[in-house]
């Protein structure tokens, strides 16, 4: 059953219906899809001034800055919760699918059943979008959801009654899971009429059909200048009981396609919380691994653009990373020419623009992403002034290239 849509009339062909991303395997925030290229997510001050004064070498390994638009929250005529964006409302312009928000061709996503958080812990949350017509079909070809109706149990990646997490799944759960906690945070303290401000980001998994995603929490400190005493001790102790403390990074998220089932093997922060450095490795040639064979044609590309990252970091006096996540990124879909995927196998949005098969920089990605506790001399919400690079940061990528490196070496 879908409801009505949200939007009036009038409000249509000016207002965007956010959707859930579903390719965020990490993190606590909830990440918005804007619109193919575009996500978003709540502002927050320390983060837009890292984007807004980004060094020219950062800027290959970061989402592109898109700008920021106004979001509140709306009731559709059933109650339901929803996000709806007002680019007319901001400053900066983003494009965006035209006339897309009004138009009957759109994707438009309605929450069909919202649990209140005392009800029971098994509670489903459905999704589930409009037929997409076919002139959307003819003017964007494979621009289709992953499918017509989605249906996630809430807690279904925080583990089982055995405390063993799903090995496969058609979606990774996770980014439901935020934008759970994130409208019912929203919805108990603001009214419909109040803005918020959200930044808007490149979707840096666009170009994928099948993406592979591994957001790896970088460095051997996660709290912020602005802890508190409480919250600097839980992170303390968080990184002294996990990789983040003996290697300098650990793992916080991860999808691997598998192309012998067709699903996604997904993790979440409380299995890379849990791995010793030798899980951390296992899990590492895991997310390398589709479920057939290890992908060793990616280890070298992948391993280049650490090493530029790394290049890169080493120049950044006074910078520091706290709690900023790494992402990297690869095509599940290995590229062989004249191979479409299999029909019974998930098909992901992608964008229509060719990509040169082979090259190494089409196959894999990595960027730096989520800067709320990142400082900097000069920074607008600067708290502490620090000499030199970042050297829990630097610890972890270091190691991460050696790991690499040995899977590379078949060690």
């Amino acid at each position: 059953m879908v409801g009505q849509s949200p939007l009036d009339p009038s409000e249509s062909r000016t207002a965007v219906l956010l959707e859930p991303f579903v390719h965020q395997v990490g993190g606590h925030m909830s990440m918005m899809k804007y619109d193919e290229h575009t996500i978003c997510k709540p502002l927050v001050s320390q983060e837009l001034s890292f984007y807004e004064s980004l060094p020219l070498a950062m800027r290959q390994f970061t989402p592109q800055y898109k700008g920021i638009v106004s979001v509140h929250l709306k009731k559709d005529s059933l109650g339901n919760l929803t996000l709806i964006a007002s680019p007319s409302l901001q400053t900066e312009s983003c494009g965006r699918l035209d006339n897309a928000i009004g138009d009957s061709s759109v994707t438009i996503w309605h929450k069909c059943k919202w649990a209140a958080s005392t009800g029971s812990e098994h509670t489903l949350v459905k999704w589930s979008h409009t037929q997409l017509t076919k002139t959307f079909k003819d003017s964007c070809p494979g621009k289709m959801l992953l499918r017509t109706d989605l249906q996630y149990r809430t807690d279904s990646l925080l583990e089982d009654a055995n405390r063993n997490q799903p090995e496969r799944n058609s979606y990774n759960p996770w980014g439901l899971h935020c934008h759970r906690q994130h409208l019912n945070r929203m919805s108990s303290k603001h009214n419909e009429n109040k803005l918020h401000q959200f930044l808007l980001l490149e979707n840096v998994v666009s170009k994928y059909n099948y993406p592979c995603i591994l957001d790896l929490k970088m460095g051997t400190r996660q709290h912020g200048d602005d802890a508190s005493e409480e919250k600097k001790a839980r992170h303390i102790k968080k990184c002294e009981q996990s990789t983040s403390a003996s290697l300098g990074v650990r793992i916080c998220g991860m999808q691997v396609y598998q192309a012998d089932t067709g699903h996604f093997l997904c993790k979440d922060k409380y299995y890379g919380r849990k791995l010793s450095p030798e899980g951390f490795r296992q899990t590492l040639r895991q997310f390398l691994c589709n479920g057939n064979h290890l992908r060793t044609d990616l280890l070298e590309p992948i391993i280049l653009r650490l090493k530029a990252l790394l290049s890169v970091i080493r120049k950044q006096s006074s910078y520091r990373f706290y709690s900023s996540s790494l992402l990297i990124i690869y095509d599940g879909q290995e590229h062989k020419e004249n191979t479409a995927p299999l029909d019974n196998h998930l098909h992901f949005q992608k964008t229509n623009c060719t990509t040169s098969h082979g090259t190494n920089h089409s196959r894999v990605d990595v960027r730096m992403i989520d800067f709320a506790h990142t400082t900097f001399k000069g920074s607008k919400c600067n708290h502490t002034t620090y000499d030199g690079p970042d050297h829990g940061y630097i610890f972890g990528l270091e190691n991460l290239i050696k790991i690499l490196q040995n899977i590379s070496e078949g060690k």
